[in-house]
């Protein structure tokens, strides 16, 4: 999953963040009798209970070899580790993800593991498709192992959908276009109502008092906008890069992209979407499942929290994101995995974590779980039949993979670089101080980080 990348933090941050980690070296550590500690380091507390599990079915198997699990906040999280890359104390493992690996191989700060794979003989051939490709480097060497995959859908309030007359099979077939936003936009109109009652499409709509959002806005998306607008932008015919991954020119400047964002924001100043400030400090869930929105765009890995918030007044369902004018729904596709610290004092013990994180005996106990999607097929129709018996349809995510109609997550050097210039300028978009035709000078500068 992809949220707001956080700042990197300062020295002055340094020893707080250590202080916080446990002292000065996270890092694990052989003991005299020759036993090792695996430090191990995630972000999303949800999957915690998962990989605890793995880690204990690990031991076990592993005597010699202990694993200590950290799970941080995400912005705590990545803040944390560039400051233990700095002290040199960084966890052996970590959960990694496509927005921040570049820049760790440009540093070197995670380790190759292709001689392992192949001394070891790890069939990178299980995942799903396209998975083990992510998280090969522009250097063409290997830096992690799949762990599981995510798209984006609709989640959305029954209890709010069935009182104003709209059904399910309506969610399931809705369609936008940068014209009139389509079946769509109709539809998040009619799911709008205001302070006395009236709905976004009936006569009498006051915009300034909006009692329930249509749709709701997580954010501006800044350069990604993985869970905001790129199902739009590419449903328009859209795509982020000259090639992916590695692509090295954006094409933020592409009218179909500026047309794309035009019309999502045109949504707010419609009164069916929530203005930017509003959203400041707020968690979409939470105005989902408080019934101040009807609908929000999101991702997979927010399944559970959503599901888990269901009350008198919140049913939760999912639909399939709308097709856009290619005709097609398209989905950003999503994969994380688990990489090795360059400097790990526990190469060896470290790899084999690796390896059985990426294995099918632990990706069928996240599976089992049903928090995520697991790397391996097999992994993911358990995980299908445990949300089943929670009573959640999962469909509307798997169909995309299912379909192939999903893109890849923008895999580029210079991902921080290109957030400090996207975000400030999706941010004026989405504000109305600025037009979606000004992003084709932010475009300009985010390809002179290429040059």
């Amino acid at each position: 999953m992809i949220k707001k990348l956080p700042a990197v933090a300062g020295v002055a941050l340094l020893s707080l963040a250590l202080a916080a980690c446990g002292g000065g070296n996270s890092g694990g550590a052989a003991s005299a009798d020759g036993k090792a500690t695996i430090s191990y380091w995630l972000w999303d507390a949800n999957q915690q209970p998962a990989y605890q599990q793995c880690a204990t079915d690990f031991q076990k198997a592993h005597p010699n070899i202990s694993v200590k699990i950290t799970q941080l906040g995400w912005d705590d999280y990545w803040t944390k580790l560039t400051t233990s890359f700095v002290s040199g104390s960084a966890p052996d493992v970590f959960t990694n993800h496509l927005a921040k690996y570049p820049e760790f191989v440009t540093k070197r700060t995670i380790l190759p593991i292709d001689d392992l794979v192949k001394r070891d003989k790890v069939d990178t051939g299980i995942y799903a498709e396209g998975l083990a490709d992510l998280w090969v480097g522009a250097d063409g060497k290997r830096y992690g192992l799949p762990k599981d995959w995510d798209t984006i859908a609709v989640f959305y309030n029954k209890k709010l959908t069935e009182k104003a007359g709209i059904t399910d099979e309506q969610l399931k077939s809705m369609a936008w276009n940068p014209t009139d936003g389509g079946t769509y936009e109709k539809i998040i109109a009619k799911l709008t109502v205001d302070k006395n009652g009236k709905h976004g499409d009936e006569p009498g709509f006051d915009k300034s008092k909006v009692d329930t959002y249509g749709l709701w806005l997580e954010s501006s998306g800044n350069g990604v906008g993985q869970t905001q607008w790129s199902m739009y932008a590419a449903s328009n015919g859209w795509k982020f890069t000259d090639k992916n991954p590695w692509g090295t020119h954006y094409n933020y400047d592409d009218p179909k992209f500026q047309e794309a964002v035009t019309w999502w924001k045109s949504l707010i100043d419609k009164g069916y979407m929530p203005p930017l400030k509003a959203t400041e400090g707020v968690a979409w869930n939470d105005m989902l499942s408080a019934g101040k929105a009807a609908m929000a765009t999101n991702g997979s890995w927010m399944i559970g929290s959503v599901f888990g918030a269901k009350s008198a007044k919140f049913e939760p369902a999912l639909a399939p994101l709308p097709a856009g004018p290619s005709g097609t729904r398209m989905s950003m596709f999503n994969g994380l995995a688990d990489s090795i610290y360059a400097s790990t004092k526990n190469k060896d013990a470290a790899w084999e974590w690796v390896k059985y994180l990426a294995s099918p005996a632990c990706q069928n106990v996240v599976g089992e779980h049903a928090v995520v999607f697991p790397a391996i097929p097999a992994a993911v129709d358990v995980a299908q039949k445990k949300f089943a018996e929670k009573g959640v349809d999962v469909e509307a995510f798997t169909v995309d993979v299912k379909e192939k109609t999903t893109f890849l997550f923008p895999i580029t050097d210079h991902a921080a670089q290109i957030e400090a210039i996207m975000k400030p300028a999706m941010d004026a978009v989405v504000a109305g101080t600025a037009p979606a035709s000004s992003l084709t000078k932010a475009n300009e500068q985010v390809n002179a980080l290429f040059k």
